[in-house]
């Protein structure tokens, strides 16, 4: 019998989608395409729908594979394994178009770290490369990039060229940390046999104290693995998905809540999960709070507790300022 493998590492795609016609600009929203849509979308990516929260501007949902979440002109989907993720790409553009009216594409992101086994992986999804070659099929030649040692730990980002009249105006920021060499000890939260719950996974490991105030909608499968959707006060949201195994465990947490300064928030989540190795990437335009984050970063986060940053890149990409951080555990 092959050895058993999970691929934690995560597809991210986030579609911000817009009209030259006011009149649809100010109608359309994405959050009017109905469930079994979604479900129709999904199921080219092979992955279903576990749960739905919604707030006044964001709807949240736990997949089987990770998160979507979608709000009045932006789409994001995260998804781990061997999903297909790209293949939701043109029947979403064709979706909403024809469910909300918006035919323009302000811009779209899509990245993702190296995988452990890329020869697991269904094209387009076996190199980024291919990913890449795909997207440009359906973009248009594009930008892409790959941050961190290429041999070892690293990022890949794409997102098309600039365009006229298009681009996210509003203030956005994004911030992932994606976390391997995971302690056992820390990682037994997320086993049933461990935790009755998402609900007592989410409390006992102290997931919940990450950023408090948020409607956390969380799930703990069978027999181990977890994944939460968190929506803060103020519509902004934050995503966690555990593979705890620990032959291939990996955690990631992603969220776009604006800070003018993040070393607090990182400190907090690498003292729930304690890895040994963590990415960090932030990205935003130059309308966020987060905007001169990277000056920061090259200054004063060479160390961040005990953890060494090893790899540090920047960059400007259109209207963002993306920054790569790559951390080690001193005392892991």
């Amino acid at each position: 019998m092959p050895e058993y493998f999970f691929e934690g590492a995560e597809k991210l795609l986030e579609i911000w989608f817009s009209s030259n016609n006011e009149r649809i600009l100010k109608k359309a929203d994405l959050r009017d395409i109905q469930r079994a849509d979604w479900e129709s979308i999904l199921s080219l990516v092979n992955c279903e729908i576990i749960s739905v929260t919604k707030s006044d501007s964001l709807d949240s949902y736990v997949l089987s594979e990770s998160s979507m979440f979608v709000s009045k002109d932006r789409f994001i989907l995260k998804t781990c394994g061997t999903t297909t993720l790209l293949h939701a790409i043109k029947p979403l553009i064709q979706l909403v178009k024809n469910v909300c009216g918006f035919d323009t594409i302000a811009d779209i992101f899509f990245s993702r770290k190296n995988f452990e086994r890329p020869c697991d992986q269904i094209a387009p999804h076996t190199s980024f490369p291919e990913e890449v070659d795909w997207l440009n099929g359906v973009f248009g030649e594009g930008i892409a990039y790959s941050f961190g040692r290429v041999n070892a730990d690293c990022w890949h980002m794409y997102t098309t060229s600039p365009q006229p009249h298009t681009g996210v105006e509003k203030p956005d920021q994004t911030v992932e940390l994606l976390m391997t060499d995971l302690d056992p000890e820390v990682m037994k939260h997320y086993y049933k046999s461990v935790s009755m719950d998402g609900k007592a996974a989410t409390k006992n490991s102290g997931i919940d104290k990450i950023l408090p105030k948020s409607v956390i909608d969380e799930h703990l499968f069978e027999p181990c693995g977890y994944s939460a959707n968190g929506i803060l006060p103020n519509g902004q949201y934050w995503t966690i998905h555990i593979t705890p195994e620990p032959e291939f465990a990996y955690v990631s947490f992603e969220t776009n809540v604006p800070l003018d300064n993040y070393k607090e928030l990182f400190q907090r989540v690498v003292d729930v999960f304690k890895p040994g190795r963590t990415s960090l990437t932030i990205f935003a335009n130059k309308t966020s709070v987060a905007k001169d984050i990277h000056l920061e970063l090259a200054d004063n986060w060479e160390t961040v507790g005990n953890y060494q940053r090893t790899d540090f890149n920047m960059a400007i990409v259109k209207d963002y300022n993306l920054s790569y951080s790559f951390y080690k555990n001193t005392y892991s």
